[in-house]
């Protein structure tokens, strides 16, 4: 499939007899003129340059919609409530912006149609998306030389691809978090996670969390099939695993993003029940990250009595009641028309709404000048600062930026935030002393060398 009209045909110049270039100038300069008078009169905009200021900025978010897998709606409607802000107010640094929308299937063959559309409607930057399919979108969008700004950080692509400029750790920091946070209560962790290549490496970086957290705690591999909605094998062969270990030093991590709930409601009905009373450790440990657990989640599992309390959630950004989202969530009210796909406290939602106001810093760096994938690209790659109002560290993917991260160069935010099911609510973790604190860095996790042993 061609992404745009072939060229056209050229053909040499005729030869010019000596003596006639003077008498040609003239009637030239003229019709030319005349002619460029034409174009503007008509508004057409083929010139180069020519109209920028009135060309809207053109970006793309994608995500799966409708599959049996994970899905991630609350992303493209985050993208539409922030363009329909936006324009509100006057449009992204005086321009308009054009957000186009894509549904990626979580399947090749959508992800790269997605990806080709980009190219075809000249998009300047993809922006806060969430794909499995590394390979299919980022090939199309590399060769058009358009930027991956604020995935949503599945694939190890996204950190080491030079079109990808992530704003978070990505999951391998959540892993590496959920270790740090499961570290003093665990004397062995099984780790749930989907079949495949993205979460080949995750009992790794796991291990490498317990370990850094003074932890000495096995690490049980487990993949799964994602989309089931019975796991009743599966959750007996953790507790088989899991059986080694003392009574209330077992720990189960679940990260299987939308079939979370499935593996948990499967797990619940086989496990031994915890103890009782304020403080009182359950039988089996759970932990989870943001995105495979979420406050809507929590709510309709029954709250503070439901299996999810006391589970340890590990996350890129600050709890969905912290004030610093205070704007993003008066978007989503004023501008989002009660779409119930929008949960403020998803991490899709956040991670789109912190890659678009990273955008919008970006163009307004580039003041008046042309706004193209080439240009936003450039602002990128030298190191303009973007600040996010504090729900990141300041942003930078510049080749001299000091603290890109050994394995992961493209990473330029490897902070965590240690959260936990407390009273029904997903809160910061307590601090009391026997965890991690509130927040964290997952860098020298993500740095680790692999550790022999550990694995069963």
């Amino acid at each position: 499939m061609t992404t745009g009209p072939l060229p056209a045909p050229t053909r040499p110049a005729p030869a010019r007899r000596p003596g006639t270039r003077s008498a040609l100038r003239a009637p030239s300069r003229a019709a030319l003129a005349a002619a460029l008078g034409g174009l503007l009169a008509s508004g057409c905009g083929l010139l180069p340059g020519g109209g920028d200021e009135d060309r809207p900025v053109t970006v793309m978010t994608w995500a799966p919609l409708r599959t049996t897998g994970t899905n991630a709606p609350g992303m493209t409607a985050m993208a539409r409530a922030y363009e329909r802000w936006v324009n509100s107010a006057g449009g992204i640094g005086g321009r308009k912006l054009r957000v186009l929308v894509c549904d990626e299937g979580n399947e090749s063959v959508a992800a790269a149609e997605c990806a080709r559309r980009a190219v075809r409607e000249k998009a300047v930057a993809v922006v806060g998306s969430y794909s499995e399919q590394d390979a299919a979108v980022f090939s199309p969008i590399s060769l058009a030389g358009i930027p991956y700004l604020g995935g949503y950080g599945l694939t190890h692509e996204e950190f080491v691809n030079p079109d990808s400029y992530p704003v978070n750790g990505g999951l391998p920091a959540l892993v590496a978090a959920q270790g740090a946070q499961l570290a003093p209560h665990c004397d062995r962790v099984a780790l749930v996670r989907p079949e495949g290549v993205p979460g080949d490496a995750w009992p790794q970086l796991l291990r490498a969390g317990l370990r850094g957290a003074g932890g000495r705690g096995e690490v049980v591999d487990l993949p799964v099939a994602a989309g089931s909605s019975d796991y009743t094998a599966q959750a007996g062969q953790v507790l088989d695993r899991l059986a080694p270990a003392p009574a209330g030093r077992r720990c189960v991590s679940v990260a299987l993003g939308d079939s979370t709930a499935a593996f948990v409601d499967s797990f619940r009905r086989l496990a031994p029940a915890g103890g009782t009373g304020t403080g009182a450790a359950p039988a089996v440990r759970l932990g989870s990250v943001l995105g495979s657990v979420s406050q809507r989640l929590v709510d309709r599992s029954g709250g503070a009595s439901g299996p999810y309390e006391g589970a340890a959630v590990a996350g890129w950004y600050p709890p969905a009641s912290d004030p610093r989202w205070a704007t993003m969530k008066k978007v989503i009210a004023r501008h989002a028309f009660g779409d119930q796909t929008i949960d403020p406290a998803d991490a899709g939602v956040q991670t789109t709404w912190i890659a678009y106001t990273a955008l919008r810093r970006i163009v307004a760096s580039l003041g008046e000048g042309p706004v193209t994938a080439r240009t936003v690209r450039g602002a990128l790659d030298t190191g303009t600062k973007v600040t996010t109002g504090g729900l990141t560290p300041t942003l930078s993917w510049g080749d001299d930026y000091a603290r890109s991260v050994i394995g992961y160069p493209r990473a330029a935010n490897t902070r965590v935030t240690h959260l936990e099911v407390r009273d029904g609510r997903l809160v910061a973790a307590g601090g009391t002393g026997d965890g991690p604190g509130a927040t964290g860095d997952a860098r020298k996790a993500l740095e680790s060398e692999p550790v022999e042993g550990g694995q069963e």
